[in-house]
Formats: C-alpha cells, sequence, structure tokens
C-alpha cells in the first residue's frame, strides 16, 4: 500500500497498463509534454514516447474518431476529454460508432476504447466546465461507465476499463484529484458493475456516487448525532448498475435518498429512484428522496454555485424530510 492522491493513482494505473501491454495509448489536448490541465500524465510521454503518449489537436470530434479507428485496428487507446462539458463534441462517434459497431458487426471486431474526462462543479469554474453528464452517457447501450469517488478506486477502474474489451467511460472529478488515501501496490482491476456499502446502517440508504459519496458520508455523521444510522452505497459502476445491492439495502432499511451531481430534472438518480421504486416499492416507508444539482447552468460565482450544487446538507434535510427523529 502506498499513500497518493487520486491523480497520482490514475497516472499509476497508466503507467501500469502501459508497461504491461504495449498496445495501450493515450491521446489527448496536452497530456504530453505538459502532462494533462490536472497533471494526470504528468511523466508519462518521458517514459513512453510522443508516439504513444499522443498530444492531439484541439478537436474533440477528431481525437474520438481516432481513438476508435485505432481500437478497431488493435489498439487499446486511453483518451482525454479535457472536461466532460465537452462531452456532446464527441457525441456521434459515441452513440454511432463506439457503442453500435461492436453489435452491427458481432464477434468480428473488438472496441477496447477508453475515455476519461472530468466534471462536477465546486471550483468556481463557470457553466462551461462544471457539468456531470452522468445520465447522458450512461443512457447509451453499449458503453460502460464507471465513476470513482476514492484515489484506491481511480487506480482499480481505470484499470478495469483499459483492459476491458468494450468502449467505458471513466468519470473523474475536478475536487477529487487531490484527494489522498492508501492505494495497493498491485495492479488488481476492480470489478465492474459492483457497487461497495462504504458505511453500514439501518435507517436510511443514501446511493451517491464520485464526490456525492464523501458529501453522503458526512450526512451520515450529521445524522448518527441523531441516533439515525445512514448507510451509504458508493455505486462505483453506473452502467452496468449494481441493482442488487442496492434493492438489498433498500429492503433492509425501508428508505432511500439518492445524491448525484447530474441535473436532477433526466439525470442519473431518476434511472436508481426508478429502479428502487419498480423493483422495492413494497419495503418502502417514504418515498424516495432525489437530490441532485439545480436545472440551471451553474454559475460562476462560487455562492450562487454551492447553492445550486447538492451537499451534505441537503442530504440530510432529505433525510428528515422522511420523518425519520
Amino acid at each position: 500500500m502506498a499513500r497518493m492522491r487520486y491523480a497520482e493513482a490514475l497516472r499509476e494505473a497508466l503507467r501500469q497498463e502501459m508497461r504491461r501491454d504495449p498496445r495501450v495509448v493515450a491521446y489527448g489536448e496536452d497530456i504530453g509534454i505538459y502532462g494533462g490541465v490536472f497533471k494526470v500524465t504528468r511523466g508519462l510521454q518521458e517514459e513512453f514516447g510522443a508516439v504513444r503518449v499522443r498530444d492531439t489537436p484541439i478537436s474533440e470530434s477528431a481525437m474520438a474518431g481516432m481513438s476508435v479507428g485505432a481500437a478497431m485496428a488493435g489498439l487499446r487507446p486511453v483518451l482525454e476529454i479535457m472536461y466532460a462539458d465537452f462531452l456532446p463534441l464527441v457525441f456521434d462517434t459515441l452513440v454511432n460508432q463506439a457503442s453500435a459497431l461492436p453489435g452491427i458487426w458481432p464477434g468480428q471486431i473488438a472496441l477496447p476504447l477508453v475515455i476519461r474526462t472530468q466534471g462536477g462543479g465546486g471550483a468556481g469554474a463557470g457553466a462551461q466546465h462544471s457539468k456531470s453528464f452522468d445520465g447522458l452517457v450512461a443512457h447509451i447501450p453499449g458503453l460502460k461507465v464507471v465513476s470513482p469517488a476514492t484515489p484506491a478506486d481511480a487506480k482499480a477502474l481505470l484499470t478495469a476499463a483499459i483492459r476491458d474489451p468494450n468502449p467505458v467511460i471513466v468519470l473523474e472529478h475536478k475536487l477529487l484529484y487531490n484527494l489522498a488515501d492508501e492505494v495497493p501496490d498491485d495492479d488488481a482491476p476492480a470489478e465492474i458493475g459492483r457497487a461497495r456499502v462504504v458505511r453500514p446502517g439501518r435507517d436510511v440508504t443514501l446511493i451517491a456516487n464520485s464526490r456525492m459519496v464523501h458529501e453522503a458520508l458526512r450526512a451520515a455523521e450529521t445524522l448518527a448525532a441523531d441516533a439515525i444510522e445512514a448507510e451509504v452505497i458508493d455505486l462505483r459502476t453506473l452502467r452496468p448498475l449494481d441493482r442488487a445491492t442496492i434493492l438489498q439495502s433498500v429492503r433492509r432499511t425501508s428508505r432511500a435518498v439518492v445524491v448525484n451531481e447530474d441535473w436532477r430534472t433526466g439525470g442519473f438518480g431518476a434511472e436508481v429512484s426508478a429502479t428502487i421504486a419498480e423493483e422495492a416499492f413494497e419495503y418502502l416507508d417514504a418515498p424516495v428522496c432525489r437530490i441532485g444539482t439545480r436545472d440551471r447552468p451553474i454559475p460562476y460565482s462560487q455562492p450562487l454555485e454551492t447553492a445550486a450544487l447538492p451537499d451534505a446538507a441537503a442530504i440530510v434535510a432529505g433525510v428528515r424530510r422522511m420523518a425519520l427523529r
């Protein structure tokens, strides 16, 4: 075990996989000499050269198309999209090529493509650099979507994504890059599609992903002071969704709060809430509470941004609305 930051854990996964498999290549804007806007790829071009760690033009559509072609040709590209806000620029490639081609030619091609991107608010980056598109990418059949909340999962889930024969979106969060924790030294991949109970409880289930896992844990600490024991589930993977872990918890606690930094309307929290309503309705003692970002462009003003984003206080308020004392 070694203590490292979330960004360092991602870099370690990339380094280990590039050493292990010469087919792994990295593409993206400023990922080479500059080391990426968040320094995740710092030092990789020096070790692996400019062919395997390649700076691209400022054209998300072009780099995504190139990555699909590279995957079809036998490489394992890891493409960095600098901000999740720019994912709409690669949507034709995602929807009509990356996710669809293995089904169009079943058994004839593989598409081992990874797209890394970071999103989320909290840094005062404004409406064009703060979005969470969890629900948008998880909506697409043929894509897998992972959302690590810890440095250990950042390494293990990225490792799993690189080794997967299918296209995988890795959703990172800008406010987690400096989060430090213990990370295993080995290169063992996580299981894509497996959630984790990170805090056991008996009174209410808090279901979250990415940065919201930490807000849920803070909320659970506040609730514990009032003798309300909240169970916290870190989804880890959005597609495929680990419905079994969610439903097992909710059937035991009888209450659920779903928190996701996506916009509330049509966000990924709606999918989780619908799953609970469809498959665990008879166990519920209160309606499912859904918490997300307010339905407006993310403000640049930090006080307004803070008011727009979900946090521990909003989660606690949601639990209290369920008449838990």
